[in-house]
This record gives structure tokens, C-alpha cells and sequence, in this order.
């Protein structure tokens, strides 16, 4: 009798030693990202329950979700009370859109350990995507808890921003960037307050801090662009313009007004370029835009391409006298005869009788008139 019990007493100290070792071993295999093997050797344990969640982790990081969350929740039905195990698995459960599950698991964690502020921002994230308006206080509670839990932080100031409550948006990012001044998500929070609060100057001054800390995006160098433009610093907003662009080349808003912060330096060449190929682009009514470009000509003296234009925005839209009234005069500065000049002008005193140009095209009339009879045409 004594021998057996020896007997099974060493069994039993070998049989723990081995599974150890099992875990041992696959542990070091899932260290030093040997995923897969780690899998093999954890479900060769004697007791699944205690490794459900390590195989679902390995799941995890070899991107087998399915397999992942199978795992978890057979390791939260054999480990109820395993709270590691609940938050990652509602965390998982969240990221494939399962927002019930997530909240009912979140929830369990909020009652269990309420001052973990991570667990009201968690179950607010999820009540956010579920649309429900108790996701703010889940939010403010994580920050009361941790008032440097930047993610926190982001959500209460980015709801201000929505409602364009600037100074309360502020004063959260303020709070946020004592603690982490370098926070790209807040600075960029700033900026937009910043910018939505028409406050140019300083709008400007954090999406430059933005590109120091190596930030580059189409929306930050457009919004930034548009800082200078307001500020009349156009070279500085073209500089930018030209980086917006080289995220989307045929981006047609961004090309127009590249074209027309360059016309504010008269620079009409590179104004000329830019207009055209964002017309090239667009496709909608467009009598202001060709109008426009056909002005970027005539500062040029490209009269003739400026007529072509002009012709294109009347096709626009015929009724846009101004254009017409543009098209007159552009015909006056390209040709050289006097009965085209006179022919361009009463054409338009056909069309728009009275029009409030009728004085401007009378005047020119009769000066055209005169000096035709004084040289004897």
C-alpha cells in the first residue's frame, strides 16, 4: 500500500512538472513570436481551462479572430471570475462590431472594479458606436478617475469641438497636453478649434506644431493653407497648397484654389495652370470658374485663348452678363479692326439692353466711333 501511494505521488509530481513544462515551453515559443507552435504545444495541456486564453491571444496575433474568440469564450465559461480574460475578450468582441456582447462584458467590469477608469472608457467607446448618449458620462467618469487619461480627454474635447463649445473643448486639451504635451490627437483638437472659431493666427500655430512632431496629411496641410490665405501670407499658403497636392494631384478643389492663391501674387502663369486643370476636372456648372480663368489670360494678353474661355462659361450659363460684358471686352483688347471692336459691344447691348454695363459699353462706343471716322474707316 505504501509503495503504491509512493508510487502515484510521483506520477502525480511528474505529471505537474510535465504540464511545467508544456507551459514552459510554449510560453517561450509565444515570447519570441512563434505563434503557431505556441498553439500546437498549449492545447497539448491536460487542463484546456488554464490555457484558453493564451491560445486565444496566440490566435490573435497570427490574425485568426474566429479562432481568438472562440477561445476566449470558452475560457470565460471555465474562468468566470478571470477579469484579464473578460477585457480582452469584450475588447475583441468590440473590434468585430459585436457592441452587445462588448457592452454586457464591459458593464460586468465597470460593477466589478469601478474606479478603473480604462473600463467606463472602454464601455464608452462601445456606447458611442451603439449611439447612445450615455457614452459622455462614461467618458467624463474616466476622467474624474485618471484626469491624464488621454484618450478620455480626446472624446469629452472632441464633443465640444462638435457642438463648437471652444473654450470648454480647450480647456480639456489644455488638461490633456499638461500631462503629454507632444498628443498629435489633441494638438490637432486645437488646431480645429482654433480654425472652427475663425482664429486663424493661432489655428495656424498648432498645425505647425503638428509638422515638427513629423505629422503630414492632405487635411492638415489644406487646413493650414487656408490659415495663411485668411492671414494674406500667400506664399506660405501655396507652399502648403503644393503639399495638400501631392496627397491627391486631381484633387479639382484643391487645384482651383492653388490657381487663385496664386493670382493674389500675380503670379497669372502658375495661376493660368492650376485653374485649368481643375476645370479639366470638374463636372458641374462652371460660367465663374472659366470667367476667372479667362481674367488669369487677359492679365497675360492670351486674349485669344481668353475669348475660347469666356465662350466655354457663356455655353455655362447665357444669362451671365457680367461674363458677357467680359467677353466684349476681352474681343475689344484682341482685335485690331474697329467694326469687330463696335460688333462685340452691340452684340451685348442686343442681348442685355439694360444691363448695368450699358453706360461702360455706350462710353466705349462712341469713343470707337470717333476714332474710326477720325482715321477714315
Amino acid at each position: 500500500m505504501r509503495k503504491t501511494l509512493i508510487v502515484i505521488l510521483i506520477l502525480t509530481i511528474f505529471k505537474t512538472e510535465a504540464q511545467s513544462s508544456v507551459l514552459a515551453i510554449a510560453d517561450s515559443l509565444y515570447a519570441y513570436g512563434n505563434y503557431s507552435k505556441a498553439i500546437n504545444i498549449y492545447k497539448t495541456h491536460s487542463q484546456p481551462s488554464e490555457v484558453y486564453d493564451k491560445i486565444a491571444k496566440a490566435y490573435l496575433a497570427i490574425g485568426n479572430d474566429d479562432e481568438a474568440l472562440r477561445n476566449y469564450e470558452l475560457g470565460l465559461k471555465a474562468n468566470l471570475d478571470n477579469t484579464l480574460l473578460k477585457y480582452d475578450y469584450a475588447k475583441l468582441l468590440y473590434r468585430h462590431n459585436k457592441l452587445n456582447d462588448a457592452a454586457v462584458l464591459f458593464n460586468e467590469l465597470v460593477y466589478l472594479d469601478y474606479k478603473n477608469p480604462n473600463y467606463h472608457y472602454e464601455l464608452g467607446v462601445v456606447l458611442e458606436q451603439q449611439q447612445d448618449t450615455t457614452a459622455m458620462n462614461e467618458f467624463r467618469t474616466a476622467f474624474e478617475l485618471d484626469s491624464t487619461h488621454q484618450k478620455a480627454i480626446y472624446k469629452i474635447a472632441e464633443q465640444f469641438l462638435v457642438v463648437r463649445k471652444h473654450k470648454q473643448s480647450l480647456h480639456y486639451i489644455d488638461i490633456g497636453l499638461q500631462s503629454y504635451a507632444n498628443n498629435a490627437e489633441l494638438i490637432k483638437l486645437k488646431a480645429l478649434n482654433y480654425y472652427w472659431d475663425e482664429k486663424y493666427n493661432e489655428s495656424a500655430k498648432w498645425f505647425e506644431t503638428l509638422i515638427a512632431l513629423g505629422q503630414s496629411s492632405q487635411f492638415i496641410h489644406e487646413k493650414l493653407s487656408f490659415c495663411y490665405a485668411e492671414d494674406s501670407e500667400y506664399q506660405k499658403a501655396i507652399e502648403q497648397g503644393e503639399l495638400a497636392l501631392q496627397y491627391d494631384p486631381k484633387n479639382q478643389t484643391n487645384l482651383y484654389i492653388q490657381g487663385q492663391l496664386y493670382e493674389r501674387i500675380n503670379d497669372y502663369v502658375n495661376a493660368e495652370k492650376y485653374i485649368a486643370k481643375a476645370l479639366e476636372l470638374m463636372d458641374m456648372p462652371l460660367d465663374d470658374e472659366y470667367t476667372f480663368l479667362a481674367k488669369l489670360l487677359n492679365h497675360q494678353k492670351k486674349y485669344k485663348a481668353s475669348i475660347v474661355a469666356l465662350q466655354t462659361a457663356i455655353a455655362e450659363n447665357p444669362e451671365n452678363e457680367r461674363t458677357q460684358y467680359m467677353l466684349a471686352l476681352t474681343k475689344d483688347q484682341y482685335y485690331a479692326d474697329f467694326d469687330s471692336k463696335i460688333k462685340a459691344y452691340e452684340v451685348f447691348k442686343e442681348k442685355f439692353p439694360n444691363s448695368p454695363f450699358a453706360f461702360f459699353v455706350d462710353k466705349r462706343l462712341k469713343e470707337l466711333k470717333e476714332e474710326k471716322f477720325l482715321k477714315g474707316e
